[in-house]
């Protein structure tokens, strides 16, 4: 089973999934250490250098933010993730730490595009969930699905949330946009491979018995 759980890099934290190799690790931060340079201004304290001990690779910050990798501190997609959404997904992550409210409205799209991978229309978010509720959906998946719609639509049109600095709220997009393909694809694909192992006779024998029940 995939695990869901993401923990995004945070300024000072002792371990968070790499931006590099995005593996959950512990982290060792310390600060500038430029030889033969006068700094004319105490701002350069704000400069933190952060190491990954899998990888080894550094992350930067200034003052809260990462400065470099620029990518993302987002979740890598699910595995499952189909590929109509990646490409979407992937442009969020690059550009959710400039622009929390850009990479918001882009989730909003990956959410109207796993609509109709899930049998819906895809015209008409709202509509897609309530079809999908009444076709038995969690109340825990239709809870994710309409966070990531009202706050993707919030981005997009004005309203009483304001994105553009709120770079952790979006990151938890990130993370509920890969539940949803956990709980309604993945697990689905589980244990349909599961059951094509059962010898032929016994699901024959299942499918009869479903046929006429």
């Amino acid at each position: 089973m995939v695990s869901t759980d993401y923990f995004p890099p945070k300024h000072m934290a002792p371990a968070f999934h790499c931006p590099h190799c995005n593996v959950y690790s512990q982290q060792e931060w310390s600060g500038p250490k430029i030889i033969g340079v006068t700094y004319a201004s105490e701002n350069v304290n704000e400069l933190k250098k952060c190491c990954c001990k899998h990888c080894h690779k550094v992350s930067y910050w200034y003052g809260s933010k990462m400065i470099y990798p620029l990518a993302t501190n987002a979740p890598m997609p699910h595995p499952d993730m189909p590929e109509s959404l990646i490409d979407d997904f992937n442009e969020a992550r690059n550009i959710v730490n400039q622009s929390p409210r850009g990479a918001a409205a882009l989730l909003r799209l990956c959410l109207q595009k796993l609509m109709v991978e899930l049998g819906e229309s895809g015209k008409d978010i709202n509509g897609d969930i309530g079809s999908l509720v009444r076709k038995g959906l969690p109340e825990e998946v239709q809870q994710a699905l309409d966070i990531v719609r009202v706050i993707g639509n919030e981005s997009v049109h004005p309203g009483t949330l304001d994105l553009r600095d709120d770079q952790e709220t979006t990151v938890q997009l990130f993370e509920l946009i890969n539940f949803i393909i956990e709980e309604r694809i993945s697990r689905k694909k589980r244990i349909s491979d599961l059951f094509q192992i059962l010898p032929e006779g016994k699901r024959q024998g299942i499918e009869a018995r479903d046929k006429t029940s």
